[in-house]
């Protein structure tokens, strides 16, 4: 369970930085929440397997764990991005919270349901 905690807390961390740091590296303008949806769900997923390697108690992602993560930031990237112009969703105030927190979060989400 502590392991768990531990993984949790290193995935939002090294994720959020790990993240910003290879988006800076990446020059694309269109589409750029989608491409971080997936170096962040690819950076959640490699901060599960190193973990798994060097925490007690965490087992090893599958890559099954990877799509789900993927399929989550993806979900959310095209909810930020188009949320606001859906009848049905137009009431929600999506830019209260910033679109990469939201990308980062439903990839770590999508991680550990799967898991």
């Amino acid at each position: 369970m502590l392991g768990r905690l531990v993984l949790l807390l290193l995935q939002i961390v090294i994720g959020w930085f790990g993240s910003t740091a290879l988006m800076g590296f990446i020059k694309i303008g269109d589409f750029r929440l989608f491409i971080f949806a997936v170096v962040a769900a690819i950076v959640v997923f490699l901060i599960g397997i190193i973990a798994a390697q060097i925490l007690k108690d965490v087992g090893t992602p599958s890559s099954h764990t990877l799509s789900w993560s993927l399929v989550f930031a993806l979900i959310a990237a095209a909810l930020w991005t188009w949320g606001s112009q859906i009848p049905l969703l137009s009431e929600i105030p999506w830019g209260r919270v910033r679109a990469e927190y939201a990308v980062l979060a439903a990839a770590i989400l999508g991680y550990h349901l799967k898991k």
